[in-house]
């Protein structure tokens, strides 16, 4: 189901569009249309299938912004969720203006959070220990509450909050909502929604039992300022024939794309807002190789069917732990070897967790990939194909040309092996890019095409590049080719004679007062 069938406020839609979720997870498109009638609701639901939307959502349409008086209770076991699900209400509370969304939780200064709350606040998420302590120092004010929500009750009870829910529940006034969430229904809490929720409906969204098939996964943690970096180091590292990143929403799905595009790769994007032609060019591209790497969401991905994927790389952790399953799902088909690469920034740890208790499953964390890592990888792929064709070829001929050879230039066969590998990886013997091997960057010929990370939005002009790379490695600046700007990119050609030194001069070099990435264009991909 859209969110625009969900008949939302006009300002969360945009919120909503804005955050870049294309359709309502099952626990959203069954609990909204209960919650915005104003009944009493008990929601059966997992971590991870969007319940601080289920409830945010109709929560926030029945808060008036010109009124700074409380309305809305929101009680969580832990200020981690505390904190992540007053962010997330903030976002989908962007565009209606005057609204306050206040997480308060034990370990914080309590001057702090009455402060905060004297200055007014619609909307409070917390815990319920210190959801007490406030109101037995008369800091919160209950009269105008209209909607009390447990989240997660089941992991409250298990925390021993039972009193502190039911002492919560019996201050609130006589006229009000109560939206209750849990992955389970043990007896306390049936008990709890007997005695305090009217007549409540009840929505279930219970997951079928997922099975994970046999892929190796991995994850790394990145900083989100280095994802795309170390993304395309994987790209390097594993040279996959064919990939699927998966991105959270539509906007960073457009994004990225344009930004593997600027380093080289044969990428392109899929998600709901492209129009059925688009989708169908797309996707042909895929299947038929011309695109080497697919960016997706979850929703758009569903019907992508292609047994050669290699591997999988979850650019952002998915929202739902079934996503998970169904991304990596997309490789290792029809009895292949396939790879899952897991992005991780900062909390998202705590959801990877819940993702491997939830499918069974181990992935294996993995430090971030250096130069030298991707060389050994890329010596390892060539060595690998030398096997295979030395197991099903007739090399008869090929070793008669190379004694011949080595008698007469008094080599060992080591050394010319070790030789052929360093041509086939075009690195030289200190893991440098050799100056007569780059590959095919997408130059003129003779010319060697190179990327540097850095644009318009930096305020860098075409003149700063040029003076940069001739200044850096002594080139005379006439003999730099075409410079391509964009908005985070630029592409430089220089004469494939000075590409290496202009690489290696510009390692230390800074570009208005910014460090710089310089390396070949990916052009062969």
């Amino acid at each position: 189901m859209n969110f625009e069938e969900l008949c939302l406020d006009t300002r969360i839609l945009r919120a909503v569009t804005e955050m870049g979720f294309e359709q309502a997870s099952p626990i959203q498109a069954k609990s909204i249309p209960i919650a915005l009638e104003g009944k009493d609701m008990i929601g059966q639901a997992q971590t991870g299938t969007g319940k601080t939307a289920a409830f945010g959502i109709p929560l926030l349409q029945r808060v008036d912004p010109h009124s700074k008086k409380l309305q809305a209770v929101v009680l969580c076991p832990t200020r981690e969720l505390a904190i992540q699900s007053a962010n997330e209400v903030r976002r989908l509370a962007k565009f209606m203006h005057g609204i306050k969304v206040l997480p308060i939780y034990g370990g914080q200064e309590i001057s702090k959070q009455i402060r905060s709350l004297k200055g007014g606040v619609q909307v409070i998420i917390g815990t319920p220990g210190r959801v007490i302590d406030h109101i037995n120092r008369h800091t919160l004010k209950l009269e105008q509450v209209g909607t009390v929500v447990l989240d997660e009750a089941d992991e409250m009870l298990n925390m021993g909050f039972r009193e502190d829910i039911e002492l919560v529940l019996e201050k609130m006034p006589e006229q009000h909502q109560t939206l209750l969430f849990s992955a389970t229904m043990p007896k306390p809490i049936l008990e709890i929604a007997k005695n305090y929720l009217v007549e409540p409906e009840t929505v279930k969204v219970v997951k079928k039992e997922l099975t994970v098939p046999k892929i190796d996964q991995f994850y790394y943690e990145v900083n989100p300022r280095k994802k795309n970096e170390v993304l395309s180091r994987l790209l390097d590292m594993y040279d996959p024939e064919l990939s699927l990143i998966f991105c959270n929403t539509k906007r960073k799905v457009d994004e990225l794309v344009e930004d593997l595009k600027g380093r080289g790769y044969f990428a392109e994007g899929l998600h709901g807002d492209m129009k059925q032609s688009q989708r169908d060019r797309v996707m042909n591209g895929f299947r038929n190789g011309r695109t080497d790497i697919l960016v997706a969401t979850d929703v758009a991905a569903r019907g992508i069917d292609v047994d050669d994927v290699e591997a999988v790389f979850n650019y952002d952790v998915p929202q739902d732990d079934e996503y998970y399953v169904h991304r990596i799902g997309r490789t290792g088909r029809a009895g292949r070897s396939g790879r899952a690469f897991t992005l991780v920034v900062g909390r998202e740890i705590y959801k990877l967790k819940d993702i491997q208790r939830y499918c069974k499953t181990k992935i294996k964390r993995q430090p971030i990939p250096s130069v030298d890592d991707i060389t050994d990888i890329k010596a390892e792929k060539i060595l690998e194909k030398a096997s295979d064709i030395i197991e099903s070829e007739n090399l008869a001929k090929m070793i008669d040309i190379l004694e011949e050879h080595l008698d007469e230039k008094e080599y060992s066969a080591l050394e010319m092996a070790a030789s052929l590998l360093m041509m086939q990886m075009g690195e030289n013997s200190s893991g440098e890019m050799a100056k007569e091997d780059f590959g095919d960057t997408g130059a003129e010929p003779g010319m060697v095409r190179l990327f540097i990370n850095i644009g318009k939005k930096n305020r860098v002009r075409i003149g700063d590049v040029l003076g940069a790379v001739a200044g850096e490695s002594g080139m005379e600046g006439d003999l730099v080719g075409a410079i391509d700007m964009y908005d985070n990119y630029t592409f430089v050609e220089v004469p494939r004679e000075y590409a290496a030194d202009v690489i290696d001069a510009m390692k230390h070099a800074k570009i208005k007062g910014k460090h710089v990435s310089v390396e070949p264009a990916n052009g062969k991909r």
